[in-house]
């Protein structure tokens, strides 16, 4: 429990709420461009008519991208453990103190909806049609 009756302890604790916000939407960009880059070096390297494995970088990314959603919603809930232990005090009056939560909640929901987006997508690729140069 703080003892300094300061509203910037509450600041810092928001600050490094978005700090893991912002780690999370790197990580889950990063996966989203691991996953596709292998997609587009699979479609490269295909023949046409052959179809499109997901190989390692389709799994690698999809977990980049968890580990992404695994940050976002982590954060929220060590920022909520840190908010119970502040007195009204270090709280500024009117002041929205759960808007970066709900950011960073939105942040892991778009992320898991990525994830489900990008594994529905990979049960349905179609053949490689050598529309890249072929």
């Amino acid at each position: 429990m703080s003892e300094l009756n300061d509203p910037r302890v509450f600041m810092a604790a928001e600050r490094t709420l978005l700090a893991w916000n912002r780690t999370s939407l790197t990580l889950m960009a990063f996966g989203f461009a691991v996953e596709r880059f292998g997609l587009f070096t699979h479609m490269l390297l295909a023949q046409p008519g052959e179809p499109i494995p997901r190989g390692g970088s389709f799994w690698v990314g999809l977990a980049f991208i968890a580990l992404g959603v695994l940050a976002s919603l982590g954060s929220v809930h060590q920022y909520q453990r840190m908010l119970a232990t502040l007195r009204p005090v270090e709280i500024p009056k009117g002041y929205a103190v759960h808007l970066g939560a709900a950011l960073s909640i939105a942040v892991g929901v778009l992320g898991l909806g990525l994830i489900v987006h990008l594994s529905l997508q990979a049960g349905a690729m179609p053949a490689a049609s050598g529309l890249l140069g072929r």
